[in-house]
């Protein structure tokens, strides 16, 4: 089913929205989940949480992008459980690998709130490599490993931590250079 017609069903208040969206998307918003938690439970939470928030937010919001809209919905809801829970397995090593490049008197999360950081992070990821985006996209916003980031594009880990490497370092540069204090 188009999104479109999904979001229809959700302004028409119907509970069929839930099972398609569920149908369409469970898979990708459980993934993006476990990425974080490293918990089916808690995954399964979060997506069902998913969409409660979306069965309240449509209407009066009618996402341009239903995939990308909820998977900001799961992985916000992911990270917040992360945080109340002791431990993260590898969530406080995934964002910790951005510490050195994105200033942060508030936690990783909080300054990629900042209106200003996100506008000069869109736009060096848009002076990247299509493999290279693609590659710091899949590690710090859906959460993949560097194994699972490699088997999906058929190269090496090697060749992903690399330009994970590569790609904060300039990430670094860009932002000194855009002024943002580190």
């Amino acid at each position: 089913m188009e999104d479109s017609s999904i979001i229809e069903l959700y302004w028409q208040r119907q509970e069929r929205a839930i099972q398609e969206t569920a149908q369409k998307y469970g898979t990708f918003l459980r993934n993006l989940a476990w990425n974080i938690l490293h918990s089916h439970d808690d995954a399964e939470e979060c997506v069902n949480d998913t969409y409660l928030r979306a069965w309240n937010a449509i209407p009066p919001t009618r996402p341009s992008a239903l995939k990308v809209w909820l998977g900001r919905i799961t992985r916000n809801l992911s990270l917040d459980r992360w945080r109340k829970r002791a431990g993260g397995h590898g969530a406080d090593i995934l964002l910790g690998e951005l510490d050195d490049c994105i200033p942060s008197p508030h936690g990783v999360e909080k300054t990629l709130e900042d209106q200003e950081i996100a506008g000069a992070i869109s736009a060096f990821l848009r002076t990247l490599s299509r493999e290279g985006r693609t590659i710091f996209l899949l590690r710090y916003w859906y959460g993949e490993s560097i194994l699972s980031i490699s088997g999906s594009l058929n190269c090496s880990e090697g060749k992903v931590k690399s330009s994970l490497f590569r790609s904060r370092a300039a990430l670094k540069k860009h932002l000194e250079k855009e002024g943002i204090a580190l």
